[in-house]
């Protein structure tokens, strides 16, 4: 079953905030609320209070049956930020001009589910892959000892 919470019109571009929603995607519920809380950024602050409203319609409002949703068995499906209305504005410039200024909103949209969740591949840095053909090893001459050689005779 899947348990869906939105912010629309929250007044922070969608770019800033789609930085954080990478980095929930597929987590646990749970575990995704405390990176969010870690991340000092105003959209970590707005997609927290989001996947915390959707943390409690899972547990409130799907009570089909006898069985709610528990925090614990619940990864974060989607989370997804998409672009609002523009306000655009007007500041003035020099000699009587005008520059418009784009005040941007988002709509963030994350959905739960009920399910296993899966791990994330952890990438290595700074590890190239090597192919199994032999390095080709080419001897260059180099420039200093003719600098050696001027230097001699002078």
């Amino acid at each position: 079953m899947e348990v869906k919470a939105e912010h629309r019109y929250a007044k922070i571009s969608a770019f800033k905030v789609r930085e954080v929603t990478r980095e929930i995607q597929g987590l646990p519920a749970e575990q995704a609320l405390e990176i969010v809380r870690l991340i000092p950024k105003k959209a970590a602050r707005l997609i927290g209070k989001v996947l915390a409203s959707a943390i409690a319609n899972a547990e409130n409002n799907n009570n089909s049956e006898n069985k709610t949703l528990r925090a614990e068995n619940l990864v974060v499906k989607t989370a997804v930020a998409g672009e609002g209305p523009t306000m655009k504005r007007m500041h003035t410039r020099a000699r009587g001009g005008g520059a418009r200024i784009n005040k941007r909103t988002a709509h963030i949209k994350i959905t739960l589910t009920e399910a296993e969740p899966v791990e994330k591949p952890v990438k290595a840095k700074g590890i190239k892959k090597s192919k199994n053909k032999p390095a080709k090893t080419a001897v260059k001459e180099t420039a200093a000892p003719a600098k050696a050689s001027e230097e001699t005779k002078n």
